[in-house]
């Protein structure tokens, strides 16, 4: 087994990690989340990519985008700082 076979683990590992975290009401810990989705992306695609699983790779792709944006959105939320 090739040891790229195995990343899918890890990619889904920190893909449920990211879910969990931007449902927080605490801005940090979506900012957090949203950095952990913008690395399983990274995952994704490099698993996708050794796979040929091109959909798969586009997915992550246009969800990268999303993800930026999601970044971009909560460093404005200014609700709780403190956390």
């Amino acid at each position: 087994m090739d040891w790229l076979d195995l990343l899918q683990w890890p990619a889904f590992a920190v893909t449920v990690a990211a879910g969990w975290l931007v449902a927080s009401d605490s801005a940090r810990r979506r900012l957090i989340g949203f950095g952990l989705f913008l690395v399983s992306n990274a995952l994704w695609i490099a698993w996708g990519w050794h796979d040929a699983a091109w959909a798969l790779v586009a997915l992550q792709g246009f969800l990268v985008v999303t993800n930026v944006r999601g970044i971009a959105d909560n460093r404005d939320d200014e609700d709780d700082r403190t956390e």
